[in-house]
């Protein structure tokens, strides 16, 4: 243990009868904003002082505090925390090491205490330029989606838990934020939108028109790891197209993803798009007789080959019954690069070799077949995925995927309604603004300002606002100036927001009927009657 710091005795100073002391104990405190383990220990004993090592001031760390009743069960267990437990910014944790549950609790803020003013850790606070690059990026969305014909649909941020949770060691299902509400229902919040895409279309039935070619923008939640472009909290554009079976589908999909991508200004020098099927795998465990109802865990499980040493991969795979010869054979086909070694590998009567042929023709007519490249390793993470699968990445290798996505003709059954076919795609903002920045894309975004009104005086305020109500009823995007500011103010003011007009409501013009007007890009002033404004 670290000697003890005067700032650490400062920090056990601040608990003060807050402060456990228990035989045996260790408390656990991470106050770092890098996610990963912990790097803050706390130990009490009956004998000794509070020690700690901390990267960071007390100020920070809050008060904390256990219950008497959990700290005298957990002093009768002997309770410790294991070094791979992970315990937010700002929570005290006692892990049982018996029974395995931890427990949390925070004393609640007197009146006049100081709140944590960050984000919950992973969300993000929009200020006004943050939100006009989301405006801009939304446009985007939007306008690709228009132009290929998709109508705009939205669905509820909460949903119900059973919608997202699957058998198949998803990591999603895992990272849930979920909880009961007041009515005894488990609920959670979207971590994703295709899943309540399919609950709409269960819920209307034959009353919809297919083929449906709807698009959402919608926020995300995911508690999972945060890396660069991966946030706990992130919008999505979700395209899609159901009641198409063929794979014409995925090629318009396709199409929609680089056409984004070309009005950002990103090229296929900067972007490539990993294309595969399923069924490539589908075919190598049906000649190895695995048994059907394993392949959307050995799906999940081979999505990992980027993330895991190649031996883990195995170990799981055989860990989940899939013979030795049949695990080399599955990394086999995903080593596979070019579609006539996947067409050598399972022949050419294979239905996923033709269906990925007939796609990347469809691409050359597009006209956007250098963006695409066979690559057998990409089966995304999700479970319900049937057939053909894709990612957007970076090809500097510097981010994690920009989009993905693919074929779910089987996602309805999984709820217990009948399969339609459907296949769609999900774009994150977080990754692609990352992008944007690294390509020196992001567009230089200021606030939008038509006129300024400015009452030289407080006595013509009312006056100004009489000016300014009447230029925003002709549309005009209005700053009304309502503190008192000297001239000088005004003009620099103007400029710096970069509006058009300057109105100054002076006495002499008033009384004449009318307010003087620059012309903030000529330079030019003249009185405009107030009529005239009317």
């Amino acid at each position: 243990m670290a000697p003890v710091s005067g700032a650490a005795r400062a920090g056990a100073m601040m608990f003060g009868s807050n402060a456990l002391v228990c035989a045996n104990r260790w408390l656990l405190l991470n106050p770092s904003l890098t996610f990963g383990p912990p790097q803050t220990w706390h130990q009490y004993s009956p004998n000794t002082s509070l020690i700690i090592r901390s990267q960071r001031p007390p100020v920070h760390w809050g008060r904390l505090c256990l219950c008497t009743s959990q700290a005298n069960e957990a002093s009768s267990t002997g309770a410790t925390v294991s070094t791979n437990t992970y315990v937010e910014e700002g929570e005290v944790s006692i892990m049982d090491k018996k029974c395995g549950r931890s427990t949390v609790s925070a004393s609640p803020l007197n009146h006049g205490e100081v709140i944590d003013v960050n984000p919950p850790r992973g969300t993000r606070d929009f200020l006004p330029e943050d939100m006009r690059l989301r405006k801009w990026l939304f446009q985007k969305f939007r306008e690709v989606s228009r132009l290929f014909a998709f109508e705009e649909v939205d669905f509820p941020v909460l949903e119900s838990e059973a919608l997202f949770v699957r058998k198949s060691g998803e990591e999603i299902t895992e990272q849930l934020y979920s909880f009961e509400d007041k009515g005894g229902r488990r609920v959670a919040l979207r971590p994703e939108l295709t899943p309540s895409l399919a609950r709409v279309v269960m819920q209307k039935g034959k009353t919809l028109s297919l083929p449906l070619k709807w698009f959402a923008i919608g926020q995300c939640w995911r508690y999972e790891r945060m890396t660069r472009g991966r946030r706990r909290e992130h919008y999505q554009w979700n395209m899609d197209i159901i009641g198409i079976s063929g794979i014409e589908a995925e090629a318009e999909l396709l199409s929609a993803i680089v056409t984004f991508f070309k009005q950002l200004g990103i090229t296929s020098s900067d972007v490539g798009i990993k294309v595969s099927s399923r069924k490539v795998l589908e075919a190598v465990m049906e000649h190895h007789s695995i048994p059907k109802d394993s392949f959307s865990a050995v799906c999940v499980m081979v999505d990992k080959i980027e993330k895991m040493p190649i031996e883990d991969i195995k170990k799981e795979l055989r860990v989940a019954g899939i013979p030795s010869d049949a695990v080399e054979g599955i990394l086999h086909a995903l080593s596979l690069r070019s579609l006539s070694e996947l067409e050598e590998f399972l022949g050419s009567d294979s239905g996923a070799v033709a269906e990925l042929k007939l796609l990347f023709s469809f691409a050359n007519e597009y006209g956007y077949a250098d963006w695409l490249q066979f690559d057998a390793s990409v089966v995304r993470g999700l479970a319900y995925y049937t057939g053909t699968v894709f990612e957007g990445f970076d090809k500097d290798r510097k981010l994690r995927a920009i989009c993905g996505g693919g074929r779910y003709d089987r996602l309805l059954s999984t709820f217990g309604g009948s399969d339609i076919p459907a296949c769609g795609f999900g774009f994150g903002d977080a990754v692609i603004v990352e992008l944007l920045r690294e390509k020196n894309l992001i567009p230089i975004l200021t606030q939008e300002i038509d006129d300024i009104v400015f009452p030289v005086n407080g006595e013509l305020k009312q006056a100004a606002a009489m000016v300014a109500s009447n230029l925003r009823n002709k549309g005009r995007i209005v700053d009304l100036i309502l503190e008192d500011k000297r001239l000088k103010w005004a003009f620099k003011h103007a400029e710096r927001v970069n509006a058009k007009r300057l109105f100054l409501v002076g006495q002499a013009e008033w009384e004449c009927g009318a307010v003087r007007v620059k012309d903030l890009a000529t330079r030019e002033e003249s009185d405009i009657l107030i009529s005239d404004l009317l």
